[in-house]
């Protein structure tokens, strides 16, 4: 029997991601990565995988794998139903899948993301350092899709139970000040940050995109196209912000008054639309 995993049903959106592809923003490339690291992290751990070893990021569920050869598997994130050959095993903890099996991911009752991790990783080819999938540019491995035969790893080490993993839960996004906030009227980073706003269904993980109150702009005109790290929130001229996530462009000439601060960054990967968020602003160093 083939030793690769073979996907039987993709589900909304399935990709590869590690800890994505980092230094090449200035050539534009984006990071990629995956949007929930330490859910990444959880599952790698789980199944003693080393840190930086390729996931499959599942969007909504509904992914279903048959293994080519026997591994320990982890399921962090987005708490999904979770079933080998059809018996019901746990999310967020180690499950082994034997050679032949088929493993399925239902859909979560809470967030957006799931984490799969197998013992040795997902070994698909790195493109420019990572074998993380960018949807924006489509730099990495493609899309996983119906049929996608995945190779696998050969394991690094023994799996663990012992970790806990975290519910996935919105809460307030902490902020720190752009370089642009001068661009907005008096008082917008208060504002902002006072502020409920909710999640827009063209949200994907180029960026979070919000409807709430406007932020009004002081300055006409727009920027030269500016490199930006992950976590700003550009407004456009409508006035509704859009946080930067990990396969973010460069700013498209509208100015960036904010950026979330990066512990808070896997928030966003479990927000589905129609979630209420806030912000809070970091005070400023003096």
């Amino acid at each position: 029997m083939n030793a690769d995993w073979t996907v039987l049903a993709a589900g909304t959106l399935t990709t590869v991601q590690d800890r994505g592809r980092l230094g090449q923003a200035h050539l534009g490339v984006p990071r990629a990565g995956a949007l929930d690291p330490p859910a990444a992290a959880l599952a790698n751990r789980l199944v003693g995988n080393r840190p930086g070893a390729a996931v499959l990021e599942v969007t909504m569920g509904g992914l279903v794998v048959r293994a080519g050869s026997g591994r320990w598997v982890a399921v962090t994130g987005a708490p999904v139903p979770v079933a080998v050959d059809g018996e019901a095993r746990a999310h967020g903890a180690p499950v082994w899948v034997p050679a032949g099996a088929t493993l399925a991911l239902g859909t979560p009752s809470a967030g957006v993301r799931s984490c799969l991790a197998v013992g040795g990783g997902v070994a698909v080819e790195p493109v420019l350092g990572s074998r993380s999938t960018d949807t924006l540019a489509w730099v990495g491995p493609p899309r996983v899709t119906d049929g996608t035969v995945l190779p696998v790893g050969e394991p690094t080490g023994d799996p663990r139970s012992h970790d806990t993993p975290r519910p996935p839960r919105p809460g307030r996004l902490r902020l720190h000040a752009g370089p642009r906030a001068d661009w907005f009227a008096p008082r917008a980073l208060e504002r902002l940050a006072g502020a409920t706003y909710t999640v827009r269904t063209e949200s994907n993980r180029i960026g979070l995109r919000l409807d709430g109150p406007a932020l009004e702009r002081v300055r006409d005109g727009e920027l030269a196209s500016e490199g930006m790290v992950l976590g700003a929130v550009q407004v456009p001229p409508d006035g509704q912000p859009v946080v930067f996530l990990a396969d973010h462009p460069p700013t498209g000439g509208y100015p960036v008054v904010a950026v979330v601060d990066e512990a808070d960054l896997w928030q966003c990967a479990q927000l589905r639309p129609g979630d209420e968020v806030g912000f809070s602003l970091l005070a400023r160093p003096r």
